[in-house]
């Protein structure tokens, strides 16, 4: 395997990552007159921040810790207990995250684990030698049938610190609790969480080589009445940046720049074998990938805060509630290399009854999905260049009813999705212009007894656009590398109400970047970046957000907020669903 290919293979590591450690390690300098980007402020984004209620409120810190040389270390374990000051009930419970790095190092893979259950995954920047801070928040007010009680708490962040890596990840972890009054209700969670991890008081996510799927058994309430699952997939190694691989008679062909395997991936749940439901993965880039500049100081959209798939189980709840072990499954469907995965249950049970007796009544969902791949050489002008197109649709639809203390429940998951990738490959694989839509909704039926159906529709779009090129790399201490990209998350939460459907929640993010790194016998050449994100959307409170953020670099250059009401989201809300959104 050539050298860009092998850096490639590192994974978790970041695809570009080696080279950046490598060119800043020894400090900046001057090559041909053009600016050297030596360092960066600490990562911003546009992003709205969690809502706090005003109400009494204990702040506890549950860690505290460097990770240094952690790579084959267990993971740092502690307890969460409630605090005595503030007893439930809460309306809210937020988890604070921050952290700080200086020297060398790479992106790092990292993740809470509350009682078993992964409550926050994400990824670290990567440091420059004056050092960086960041800090993220996020609401785990779903787990407060968790929090109630004295919890085992995980944490790992594997860590290399050697002579040539030296930043030590400083972390500190806390949790507050703001308590519930009568104008502060308390949340509404499910009524139990089950997780699905591989280990009950350690790191339990399963990585999973290609063809690998991860299954955990459990036995459930006999009373369910809804059952919910919380997926985190992330993919490592080629399938770090999955989207940009390509089939792998290509990939053979210059196996130093390209990965194999082609794009199509999707994250799949089964119930005892059966397929049950579908996610499509988010194009996440670490902060070290494609070319590491581009991130500095703003973050790809999903790079500190993945957000977790959700995917409705109700109509498999009937076969569940029989007293006996049943196995969820989660299965990265044509992974070419690594994925760390994970899953949650959250579970509501009937009040009124100590058992419910249903079935399942439909499931058209099937294991593989239907992919199709043209591979197109270029002629004339574009001899030397090959057009890879992927393209693939999913519509499926699970159906169960279950009886319950208040009759009959019937619950309908319908999904249409859509995935489309074009990538022009050329120089031998050292340039690919890539382009990629994900796009589609699903939608969930509950019917009580002779009451009218209430339809929730989740939709979303995931567009992504990579324009990379490297046209020089002979080693750590020659190559060249450039790429501008430009990646979005929409979605659209919806209630039908009659004939229409009324969005309850918006999300438009959108983050653009360009950046270029380049050494030439050692001396570094060209480093820098400008990038831009623009979020416009509902907060967790249901208020319009609008921002914008600008840098170059390596600096914020503007920074502005307006105010907004729905009406501003009218173009979001008429439905991500669909290509180019």
């Amino acid at each position: 395997m050539g050298a860009l290919g092998l850096v490639r293979k590192l994974g978790v590591l970041g695809a570009a990552a080696v080279l950046l450690a490598t060119a800043l390690g020894a400090g900046a300098a001057r090559a041909d007159g053009a600016p050297i980007e030596t360092g960066y402020q600490n990562p911003v984004t546009a992003l709205p921040p969690v809502s706090r209620p005003d109400t009494p409120h204990c702040t506890v810190t549950v860690m505290q810790n460097d990770f240094a040389n952690t790579i084959s270390s267990p993971p740092y374990t502690g307890t969460v207990t409630p605090p005595a000051g503030c007893a439930g009930p809460w309306n809210k419970v937020v988890l604070d995250w921050s952290g700080s790095v200086q020297g060398r190092q790479y992106d790092r893979l990292a993740a809470v684990w509350i009682g078993g259950a992964e409550v926050l995954r994400t990824s670290t920047p990567e440091p420059t030698a004056a050092g960086i801070s960041w800090h993220l928040e996020k609401d785990v007010s779903g787990f407060i049938p968790l929090l109630r009680d004295s919890q085992p708490l995980a944490v790992s962040l594997a860590n290399v610190v050697n002579a040539t890596y030296t930043g030590v990840y400083h972390m500190t972890l806390s949790l507050t609790y703001y308590q519930a009054d009568r104008h502060h209700p308390a949340a509404r969670t499910a009524d139990q969480v089950v997780p699905l991890s591989s280990d009950p008081t350690g790191a339990g996510w399963y990585y999973l080589n290609p063809g690998q799927s991860a299954a955990r058994t459990v036995t459930l309430p006999r009373n369910l009445t809804r059952v919910r699952m919380e997926v985190y997939a992330r993919g490592g190694g080629c399938d770090e940046q999955w989207f940009d691989s390509v089939p792998s008679d290509l990939a053979a062909k210059y196996p130093d720049y390209l990965c194999g395997g082609g794009p199509y991936r999707e994250v799949q749940v089964a119930v005892d074998g059966r397929p049950a439901g579908i996610a499509q993965p988010y194009p996440v880039v670490y902060s070290g990938g494609i070319v590491p500049t581009l991130w500095r100081p703003i973050p790809a959209v999903d790079q500190f805060v993945t957000q977790a798939y959700d995917i409705d189980l109700t109509p498999f709840a009937g076969a569940l509630v029989d007293g006996k072990p049943h196995t969820f499954t989660i299965t990265p469907y044509g992974a070419a290399d690594g994925w760390t995965v994970d899953g949650t249950l959250f579970l509501d049970t009937d009040h009124g009854a100590a058992s419910t007796h249903g079935a399942l009544t439909g499931d058209t969902l099937s294991v593989s999905p239907t992919v199709t791949t043209t591979e197109t050489p270029g002629s004339g002008s574009s001899a030397g260049t090959t057009t890879v197109g992927v393209t693939a649709h999913r519509d499926w639809r699970t159906a169960g009813w279950l009886q319950t203390s208040q009759g009959r429940i019937t619950t309908t998951v319908s999904q249409h999705a859509v995935y489309a990738n074009t990538d022009a490959v050329s120089s031998g694989g050292q340039r690919q212009v890539m382009t990629q839509q994900q796009y589609g909704a699903t939608t969930v039926t509950t019917t009580r007894g002779d009451g009218r159906p209430v339809s929730l529709r989740h939709a979303w779009s995931y567009p992504i656009t990579v324009d990379s090129d490297v046209p020089l790399f002979t080693d750590g201490n020659n190559y060249s590398l450039a790429a501008t990209v430009s990646q979005g998350r929409i979605l659209l939460d919806s209630i039908r109400e009659g004939d229409h459907w009324r969005p309850t929640a918006v999300t438009d993010d959108h983050v653009d970047a360009t950046g270029v790194l380049a050494r030439s016998a050692g001396v570094i050449t060209a480093a820098d970046g400008t990038g831009s994100e623009h979020y416009l959307g509902t907060t967790d409170s249901g208020a319009c957000y609008d921002r914008s953020i600008e840098a170059a670099h390596g600096y914020v250059t503007s920074d502005r907020q307006w105010s907004c009401g729905w009406g501003a989201l009218s173009g979001v809300a008429a439905g991500p669903d669909r290509p180019g959104a």
